[in-house]
């Protein structure tokens, strides 16, 4: 009866550990597994952006999620993709890439 219970707990021991560790390598490369923006910035902050990156929509979120990481604290800010201003800042990257 002991021995039972033992290899009961080390198949969960196992299954958990398996299921972490498949959790972290997904994080480790890049994959998320939810929406990164929970709440978007539509005031122009344009003069105080570094960098942009635009996240496509995907099977973990719906949404194009367009980050921003500024220039003096590294802070990354979710822009709204619908805000005018957010939507040339995008518009003049995809131009750029395309030369």
């Amino acid at each position: 009866m002991m021995s039972s219970r033992v290899i009961v707990v080390a198949a969960m021991v196992l299954l958990a550990s398996l299921a972490i560790s498949e959790g972290m390598s997904l994080r480790s490369l890049g994959v998320e597994l939810h929406c990164r923006c929970i709440k978007t910035e539509s005031k122009h902050i344009g003069r105080f952006i570094e960098k942009v990156e635009i996240i496509s929509g995907n099977s973990h979120c719906k949404e194009t999620e367009i980050i921003a990481t500024l220039k003096n604290t590294g802070e990354e800010v979710c822009l709204d993709p619908k805000a005018p201003w957010v939507k040339k800042v995008v518009d003049r990257m995809m131009s750029n890439r395309r030369r």
